[in-house]
């Protein structure tokens, strides 16, 4: 069998707290913010419902139909269901795999502008990742009053984590290029020769 993508393990988790419908499994997600870690859209949602289905790691137990809504059908995790995404969580949680980011990306080609330039960018960034780092909290400890259990949170503090070290590397090397200690002649200049 194929191993069960990222969406496929939330769609997972979520019924195995309880039967729902797709409509609700992907509020939930929103809810959680496991949609800002797993791209969800609606035909990747319905998707996976159906690869989950075949695959029978989920099933159908519920159709029913408000006015002139259409129908919904609510699905539960199958003891298969419970099996693989148990596996595949322990899978994850113990391989360390590459996660190529575009950050790291611009930091590779960071000699292509002039050093003032790159700190001018990297001071943009810092600003911006405070303000994430903030808003990450504030929707973490908000989802915690609202009697969200920690355990379904643990992306989210994963997610600061990563925010908090981007953060810091960020400042070191907007650090290091304003102090000297790192300097480089671009290998690219604007078109006029002047720094954007």
């Amino acid at each position: 069998m194929k191993p069960v993508n990222l969406l496929g393990m939330a769609l997972l988790r979520l019924l195995a707290e309880r039967p729902q419908h797709p409509y609700e499994l992907r509020q939930r997600m929103r809810d959680e913010g496991l949609d800002r870690m797993i791209k969800v859209t609606h035909g990747a949602l319905y998707y996976s419902v159906e690869s989950l289905v075949k695959a029978e790691l989920i099933a159908p137990v519920e159709v029913s139909r408000q006015g002139r809504r259409p129908e919904r059908t609510v699905y539960e995790i199958t003891d298969a269901g419970r099996e693989v995404a148990g596996d595949r969580l322990r899978e994850l949680l113990s391989t360390v795999a590459p996660e190529p980011t575009t950050y790291g990306a611009a930091l590779a080609f960071l000699s292509l502008v002039p050093p003032t330039d790159a700190a001018r960018r990297l001071e943009l960034r810092a600003v911006l990742l405070e303000g994430e780092l903030a808003a990450a909290g504030t929707r973490h400890d908000a989802l915690i009053e609202q009697g969200v259990p920690p355990v379904a949170l643990v992306e989210m503090r994963h997610h600061q984590a990563h925010l908090r070290a981007d953060l810091e590397l960020t400042r070191s090397i907007r650090d290091d290029i304003r102090s000297g200690r790192m300097s480089w002649e671009p290998v690219l200049g604007s078109a006029d020769g002047s720094e954007r």
